[in-house]
């Protein structure tokens, strides 16, 4: 097992990427930037998922799926939002392909959309347009719900499990009657992050707070959990975001 393994004194980052190729979790895709999880990882995957997903139901959230494109002009609403994420996103411009003159495939200029659709970064956009809907007084609230799913963000740098440019996660989308209830959700979630870390990954966090440049884009406050990589630094493990009514007002809810 040690055969090929960079030494973590020489060169660390190389080091980690060594460990998850030579334990067979994962390999790098075609696709730039993407990688493929390999049966033996995929199944570490799956233990945790499973072990997240009945903490999250002893709290009440129920389990939901949102689509995966986003209208662009959803990424208008909130302005701070966009500005976070404008550098990551894959955009659909096109839906349909062709065979050229030239043999070849080309993208069918005639098949422009009419509007781009972000591949979804995060879904906070097309969540709360669905919201609108549900929420029609506080009779509907509390709203809990969970997403098992895929994003996309266009990383530069790229690094196994990390950081890819498709990852696999959860993403928690609660809606509240007043503000102490959002916080006590917010601080409530991390709390189970840091249970789930610490008790059924044997690895120690740090919980606390984001600062402004680092809060989640369209947040009032971000709290992290960051645990304490073996070269002395710190890595955001979890995160969980108080909106606030930013996302609320935006899609008129």
């Amino acid at each position: 097992m040690a055969k090929g393994i960079t030494k973590k004194s020489v060169n660390y980052s190389q080091w980690y990427n060594d460990i998850v190729m030579k334990a067979d979790l994962a390999e790098n895709s075609a696709v730039r930037g993407s990688m493929v999880i390999k049966p033996y990882g995929y199944a570490i995957w799956e233990k945790m998922q499973a072990q997240l997903d009945k903490m999250f139901k002893a709290t009440g959230h129920e389990n939901a799926y949102f689509p995966l494109f986003i209208p662009k002009s959803f990424f208008s609403k909130e302005a701070s939002h966009v500005d976070g994420f404008a550098k990551e996103c894959a955009v659909v411009t096109h839906y349909r392909l062709r065979t050229g003159q030239d043999g070849k495939i080309e993208v069918d200029p005639n098949a422009k959309l009419e509007e781009e659709l972000i591949v979804r970064p995060t879904s906070e956009t097309i969540i709360w347009s669905t919201y609108k809907k549900w929420i029609q007084s506080y009779r509907d609230l509390p709203i809990l719900i969970n997403q098992w799913a895929n994003v996309v963000r266009w990383e530069m740098r790229t690094r196994l499990f990390l950081r890819t440019a498709e990852f696999l996660w959860q993403e928690g989308h609660t809606a509240h009657a007043t503000q102490e209830e959002a916080l006590v959700e917010t601080k409530q979630m991390i709390d189970v992050y840091a249970e789930f870390a610490k008790s059924w990954m044997a690895m120690p966090v740090i919980i606390g707070t984001k600062s402004e440049n680092e809060r989640f884009a369209g947040a009032l406050e971000t709290y992290t959990i960051e645990a304490m990589m073996q070269d002395g630094k710190a890595l955001q493990s979890g995160t969980s975001h108080f909106l606030g009514q930013n996302f609320a007002k935006a899609f008129d809810v």
